[in-house]
Order: C-alpha cells, then sequence, then structure tokens
C-alpha cells in the first residue's frame, strides 16, 4: 500500500471550492491540471487502508465539449499511478454518487461545473461510499498536488499501469434507484409534466424515469451539442418551462440544470415555486407519513425565515448549515437527519441519495401531489414567504469583508432595521452575493439599493 506524508499546501494555491474543482476550461482547467488532480486524487484514495479495494475509480460527465478532454486527461493521471478506470459518459452527479458504492469502485469523479454556462468546467469526487470529500481529504489532496516528488514516485511502470473500460448501459442501475424512490403503489399515469434537462446530463434518465412511471412528458432543451448546457434554460432560465406548462396545460414543470443535482418546480399556473417552500412542503409530508427522521430537517444560512417558523409550528426543528449541499448532508448525518436541501433546490433525500437529486427530489414531489390530491400551486406553497431579496454582483476582486472598511457600521445599520443579511463571495465565480429578507419589503428594498451601491464603490473601484 502506498504511504505519503501529509503537507501543507503552499497559501498561493487552493484548488478546491465549495464543489470541487471548477474553471474555465482550457485556461485554468487545464487538461495538465486535470490530470495531475487526477493523480494527487489516486495518491490519497490509493493510501487509504480498506478490506474492500477494487483499484478501480468511476468517471463521469455532463454535455459539455471540454469533457471530452477533461475526461482523457484523468483516465491518463488515474492509469498512470495504476488505477483501472471505469468510464460512463454523460451522467448526472447522483448517478455517479451512487454508481461508485454500487459497482464497488475505490471513488467517483464527475466532470461538471453543474449550473455555469459551457466555458466552464469541474471536477468533483466522490470517495468510495458515493459520499463528497471533507474539508480535510481536500486539503490532503491539495497537499499531494503540490508535492511534484510523490506524484512522479508514484507513476506506476510495466504491467502495474492500469486500464480504461468504457461501459454504456450502467445507466439502467441508476433508473431503477430512482424508480424504487417512488412510492410503489403510486402511478404518473394522468400526470402531465414538462420536463427541461438544460441540455445537459439527465437529458436521457430524466424523460425515461417518468415515462416508465406513466407519465405524459413533454420534454424540453434536450439537445446537447457541447455548448449549449444551461444556455437560456434549464434551472437557472425558466422562461420556455413556465410558457411550455400553460401551453400543454401541464399538471409540473421541472427543470434541471447540467449535472441534475438540483431542480426547480413550476405549478400549473406557469408560476415557480419557491425553494423554501419546497423544503418546507416535502419535510411536512415526509413528517406526516412518519419517515422523516431525526426530528427536524436541514437548510443553509441563505434559507428564509419563514421556512424556520413553519418548520416550528410543526414541532420539528431547522438546523441551518453553510452554503453548498455537502455541508447540509455533514449536519443531517451529525444530527441523524434524513432530509435536507437549499433554497437554490439541491435536495437531499438520504434514504435514496448521497447528494442533491433533481429526480430523486422530482419524484418525491409528485408523490406528495398525488396523496394530497390537490394542485401543485396549492400544496406546494404550505406557508409565507418573508420579503426576501438576492443580488450577484459582479467584483473585479474578492477582498476579505472584514477589511472592506464602512461595513460594520452598514450591518450594524440593517440588524437595527431587523433586516437579516448574509453577505458572500462566490466558491466558484467572481461574484458578491447580497441576501437581505425583512418583513418590511418597502425598508428590504431600499437598504439593497444602499449596499449594492456601497459595495460596487468598494469593489470595483
Amino acid at each position: 500500500m502506498l504511504k505519503y506524508t501529509t503537507l501543507k499546501l503552499d497559501n498561493t494555491m487552493k484548488l478546491f471550492g465549495t464543489d470541487g474543482v471548477r474553471g474555465k476550461a482550457g485556461s485554468y482547467l487545464s487538461a495538465e491540471l486535470a490530470m495531475k488532480v487526477a493523480m494527487a486524487a489516486g495518491i490519497y484514495f490509493k493510501g487509504q487502508s480498506c478490506t474492500n479495494c477494487t483499484n478501480k475509480i468511476l468517471v463521469g460527465k455532463d454535455t459539455r465539449r471540454s469533457g471530452y478532454m477533461i475526461e482523457n486527461a484523468i483516465v491518463s493521471g488515474l492509469t498512470a499511478i495504476g488505477y483501472d478506470v471505469v468510464q460512463i459518459g454523460p451522467m448526472p452527479t447522483p448517478a455517479i454518487a451512487f454508481i461508485t458504492e454500487n459497482m464497488r469502485c475505490d471513488a467517483g469523479i464527475m466532470i461538471s461545473a453543474s449550473h455555469n454556462s459551457y466555458e466552464d468546467n469541474g471536477i468533483k469526487f466522490f470517495d468510495g461510499h458515493g459520499d463528497k470529500l471533507s474539508l480535510d481529504v481536500e486539503k490532503q489532496i491539495e497537499a499531494i498536488y503540490a508535492n511534484d516528488e510523490l506524484i512522479q514516485e508514484a507513476q506506476a511502470v510495466g504491467k502495474n499501469i492500469g486500464k480504461a473500460k468504457r461501459i454504456d448501459d450502467v445507466v439502467g442501475r441508476y433508473i431503477v434507484q430512482l424508480k424504487n424512490s417512488f412510492p410503489v403503489q403510486h402511478s404518473l399515469k394522468g400526470m402531465r409534466i414538462v420536463l427541461d434537462t438544460a441540455n445537459g446530463a439527465g437529458y436521457i434518465v430524466g424523460p425515461t424515469v417518468l415515462e416508465e412511471l406513466g407519465a405524459e412528458v413533454i420534454v424540453l432543451h434536450n439537445k446537447p451539442d457541447g455548448f449549449n448546457i444551461n444556455e437560456g434554460c434549464g434551472a437557472l432560465h425558466t422562461k420556455d418551462l413556465c410558457e411550455s406548462v400553460i401551453t400543454y396545460r401541464a399538471d409540473l414543470g421541472i427543470a434541471l440544470d447540467g449535472d441534475a443535482d438540483r431542480l426547480v418546480v413550476v405549478d400549473e399556473n406557469g408560476e415557480v415555486v419557491d425553494g423554501d417552500q419546497l423544503l418546507g412542503a416535502l419535510g411536512s409530508y415526509m413528517n406526516d407519513r412518519g419517515v422523516l427522521k431525526g426530528g427536524g430537517i436541514v437548510s443553509t444560512v441563505m434559507s428564509n425565515q419563514g421556512l424556520e417558523d413553519f418548520i416550528h409550528s410543526k414541532k420539528l426543528t431547522l438546523h441551518r448549515s453553510d452554503v453548498g449541499d455537502k455541508h447540509v448532508l455533514e449536519i443531517m448525518k451529525k444530527e441523524g437527519i434524513n432530509f435536507g436541501g437549499e433554497q437554490s433546490g439541491h435536495v437531499i433525500i438520504s434514504d435514496f441519495a448521497k447528494t442533491g437529486d433533481g429526480l430523486v427530489s422530482a419524484l418525491q414531489i409528485l408523490a406528495l401531489i398525488i396523496d394530497a390530491k390537490e394542485k401543485a400551486s396549492k400544496v406546494l406553497r404550505p406557508f409565507t414567504l418573508y420579503p426576501q431579496k438576492l443580488v450577484n454582483l459582479n467584483i473585479k476582486e474578492k477582498r476579505p469583508l472584514q477589511k472592506i472598511e464602512g461595513l460594520d457600521t452598514k450591518l450594524k445599520e440593517l440588524e437595527k432595521n431587523h433586516i437579516r443579511h448574509l453577505i458572500r463571495y462566490s466558491g466558484t465565480e467572481n461574484k458578491l452575493r447580497v441576501l437581505l429578507e425583512a418583513k418590511d419589503a418597502k425598508k428590504m428594498n431600499k437598504a439593497m439599493d444602499d449596499m449594492i451601491e456601497f459595495f460596487q464603490k468598494a469593489l470595483n473601484a
């Protein structure tokens, strides 16, 4: 077994963001970086003692053209240090998490930049149990990445060099898993659903599952060409979906993002359902059925206060995590909870998925609508949201917030006026996210205008 010493990474190097390694393909995320990151991760996984190691790593991707380049680089890096690689082509991120464990692989890798446009790409890692890597493991991989001598020593020769093979029919395993998450006594027969697959990784799996469960499915944006992923469609751009739900008189609209680990739902009136209202509706539904574990749910610091008040009214606890579905999952595990998610549409139902899964979530929402015998517009909005506004500001530099002169005074003014605030930098883009929330919408909007003006001067001067 390969041994290595945990090393400190140079402070100037930070590979991992909030969800893996991400950047502009061919520029920051080059073939060289992808190969070296894969080698570093492979060295880490080879260094772990286990009784059932198979020396296999699973690799999947979404539909970006750059996925070919990055996939080949990753395969080269892994086989160079002696790993065998299983390539399964375009598949949703949650499918990689499931299949990694299902096929007894030592780890899984997903090549995707999720909701970003085609110019970007990313590399997400899962351990042999299908779980995302902890911050500590990411730091160890970064340390290995920075140690050229260790990477050189780890390279295999002769018969120890790994091999790669492509498997095209593994999608069936994931489809069965999805269908098993849907109540066996239910059917989608008689339901008309509009599904926007964002020209992404769910373009085959999504329609197949819904149709096999009996639904009439109208599919939008399911013709990926390598460059149109998330382009004017999917979870970030719901105009086409909203209009199509009305045009086809559908019962529900569902939009996935590029790697299908999140969803946005549109009701029968063509109106988007807020992500926090989905969390409240699903959490309450699971509690009523007696399947909610841990006496509560997990959301993030971004979630609306209205969700917290609703959950408390059910005599349940709302736990808040940092932004990022892996942070949600960490608290779920710690508290013994099986349901949580983010306002953005990452929903984790750990009885069926190890990470956010847009299709698992969609099936649970459909089961809820069937059981409630109500229209989506009513059953999916169980409480009133407090006025909340999120603005993403393009910025030139990410200066430490605590070093921005005058910010403390601004935040104290917000708190004095009972305006909840959350201000943070994006982990994947050069953006500052400013979230404000208050019972008084007029007061909140005025405060937001003031904060935008303040940050534009402070960070774009």
